[in-house]
């Protein structure tokens, strides 16, 4: 909608200075005032219409009684308004709800850009170049500060009672710490649902990765409501396996076939890189556990001499590796899907690449937080092959698959 420029000039006909278009008494923060309460006074007026038209005999006829103050918050600053009232004290306003004490105008703005991994300062700078909006660092850090809370929520939420995938693995932040700058290890656990859909479990922060931590996130996701977990995808981590079968005894534990290669690659020279883990995909992809062991056999006669530590590696690990070929092909596939937190944690990188350090632990965990809300929205399609996943694992945990 535009407004007739007489409208505009009659506004602007006291203007003298910037104070009296965006200051404390200035006509910014007058027209909020006057569009809220106007806003919230025609919500009233449809409330109190319904509630004519649906003529409810016995309940005493309502009307207007008065206003309540309020004050709200926002890239205007503050401003108190009135918020118009009814007799019977059921009206619920949309526009700034019970309760509320923000009113919304960057905020989703701003936390979409915080959730790509934006700095402060960035976010100022996008804003002002986009709508020509000064926003303060205080305005934004209000904003972000509010998601605190719903992480919060969603971090302590009920789960469900079984997962037949879930991938654990951890990230490593920098956070500033009594003068210096020291990593962190955020813990993440993605599960897969039993209609397929992944869903992040939780986020957890401790100095280092560890079994022992591992163990208490695993006792938390059983105090949260899971009971079963098919199959655990872990990484390398010493003591790991043990912890998860310590909560629950009967889940199977995948080492991650993508966590194996990529360490196994770093000990490569780039122009050999191609052809060593095309001789790895060998491996990993055989028919039967036999086959691969015979393929690991040949990877080590041509590869041993210059790289002696993977095929070291990989038979160390053996014993994790090989519940992938105790699978069926459907099954396989959804395991082997370990893309789905490769992916997770590629998104994540990008976006704390834009951070050299948080300030706070705090502060980590909100950018990750939203950083997840972000990446969530396309979770909206079941894992590739999941029905025939599914019907197999109805069949291999017979007893534990839920009907």
């Amino acid at each position: 909608m535009d407004f007739r420029p007489e409208l505009i000039d009659e506004l602007l006909k006291e203007y003298r200075q910037p104070e009296d278009l965006m200051g404390e008494g200035g006509i910014f923060k007058q027209l909020t005032k006057a569009l809220v309460e106007r806003c919230l006074s025609a919500e009233l007026d449809t409330h109190l219409s319904e509630e004519q038209a649906e003529a409810d005999l016995e309940r005493p006829k309502n009307r207007r009684n008065g206003r309540s103050k309020k004050t709200i918050k926002g890239e205007f600053g503050e401003v108190e308004i009135g918020v118009a009232r009814d007799r019977n004290g059921v009206f619920e306003p949309q526009l700034v709800q019970k309760g509320q004490t923000r009113f919304n105008g960057f905020d989703d703005k701003i936390l979409a850009l915080y959730a790509r991994g934006m700095t402060t300062r960035d976010i100022q700078a996008q804003l002002q170049e986009l709508y020509g909006v000064e926003v303060s660092h205080t305005l934004i850090s209000n904003v972000t500060e509010a998601v605190e809370q719903e992480r919060k929520v969603w971090q302590n939420r009920s789960l469900d009672r079984v997962y037949p995938i879930v991938y654990f693995d951890a990230l490593v932040v920098k956070v500033r710490h009594e003068g210096r700058v020291i990593n962190k290890a955020i813990h993440l656990a993605l599960g897969v649902n039993l209609v397929g859909h992944k869903e992040l479990l939780g986020l957890w922060m401790t100095q280092n990765e560890s079994s022992k931590f591992w163990l208490s996130v695993l006792t938390e996701l059983q105090n949260r409501g899971v009971k079963d977990i098919f199959i655990a995808c872990v990484d390398g981590l010493t003591g790991f396996p043990e912890a998860i079968e310590a909560v629950f005894p009967q889940t199977t534990v995948q080492l991650c076939i993508v966590h194996l290669v990529r360490n196994s690659l770093s000990y490569v020279s780039y122009k050999d890189r191609k052809a060593v883990a095309a001789d790895l995909r060998i491996v990993y992809s055989a028919a039967t556990e036999t086959d691969s062991e015979q393929a690991l056999v040949d990877f080590s006669e041509r590869w041993d001499k210059q790289y002696p530590t993977i095929s070291k590696s990989w038979m160390n690990h053996w014993n994790r590796v090989i519940p992938f070929f105790a699978f069926p092909p459907d099954i396989r596939k959804a395991i082997y899907t370990t893309n789905a937190i490769e992916s997770m944690n590629m998104t994540l990188r990008k976006v704390l690449r834009n951070h050299r350090s948080f300030p706070t632990d705090e502060s980590a965990m909100k950018v990750i937080y939203l950083a997840i809300h972000n990446i969530s929205k396309k979770w909206t399609m079941p894992i590739r092959d999941w029905k025939a996943a599914l019907n197999r694992f109805a069949i291999e945990f017979e007893g534990r698959f839920p009907i």
